[in-house]
């Protein structure tokens, strides 16, 4: 029996995460559903994907639904689940995609028992490279977990972590493309200011990034060790990392971070 996915809202995130269901294998797109007020983001979605669209009618989505995302901004949660708790079914697997809607908040919200996973995307989603942490309530069965890190493998890795930790992940991968974007125009910038075009100083400091990161995560090795294997006694790259020792780069990521969490956390009250 096929699962039947909907999406209420139509962003760039429902977006990444339908590409990813579809050409996974999935579901086919008469299985996916998406739902949202406005018809050009949907009319988009239906052109590119050939799923079903609903226009202004979450409940009618939400009624049809196996697997129920809810990708809107978190300030709209609680209207929306005041449009879909009657018609969401016992076994449907509802989804939350966005910053500071916990769990419990939201059992609160649908007042009756129901199926929540608690997810942080991050923006590579759209390249099918996202970093997704994701939580159960405790009515999420081991089946349930598999329909659904199967859902978030499709575009990306995902890892489950106990909810505790969510608003550190808001800082560590569902913020920090935004740090990863900076370091990698400031770069850019340098290579610049050095003669190099613009755009191939992008594609040197984007794929430099790229690489690196793909070291960390199929070597295994620490990235202190990978950063002392460039380092050369007396050479360019020691003379970099000293610069950027002094200027502070650790503590200034470090405060970033904490500052986001923090905001996350206040989110989450």
């Amino acid at each position: 029996m096929s699962t039947n996915y909907a999406f209420i809202g139509a962003g760039n995130m429902a977006k990444a995460m339908i590409g990813g269901i579809l050409s996974s294998g999935l579901a086919a797109p008469d299985c996916v559903t998406a739902s949202n007020p406005s018809a050009p983001k949907l009319d988009a979605l239906k052109e590119e994907f050939g799923i079903r669209t609903i226009q202004q009618s979450n409940a009618k989505a939400a009624a049809q639904a196996d697997v129920l995302v809810l990708s809107v901004k978190p300030y709209l949660y609680e209207t929306v689940i005041a449009e879909i708790r009657d018609v969401v079914k016992p076994e449907t697997i509802v989804v939350m995609i966005a910053a500071g809607q916990t769990l419990s908040a939201n059992e609160t919200r649908f007042g009756k028992p129901v199926k929540l996973v608690r997810v942080m995307p991050n923006t590579p989603a759209l390249v099918g490279e996202a970093m997704s942490a994701v939580c159960f309530n405790a009515n999420i069965t081991p089946e349930d977990r598999t329909i659904v890190m199967a859902m978030l493998n499709s575009f990306g890795k995902a890892e489950e972590v106990p909810e505790k930790l969510m608003d550190a992940v808001t800082g560590v991968s569902g913020s920090s493309p935004a740090y990863v974007y900076m370091f990698i125009e400031a770069m850019a910038d340098a290579a610049v200011l050095h003669g190099m075009p613009r755009k191939q100083a992008y594609t040197f400091a984007a794929q430099s990034v790229l690489g690196s990161a793909k070291m960390v995560l199929e070597t295994g090795m620490h990235p202190g060790e990978l950063k002392d294997n460039v380092c050369s006694p007396g050479g360019t790259t020691i003379e970099a990392v000293a610069s950027l020792e002094a200027s502070g780069l650790r503590s200034a990521v470090i405060d970033a971070i904490d500052t986001c969490v923090k905001k996350s956390q206040e989110m989450s009250k």
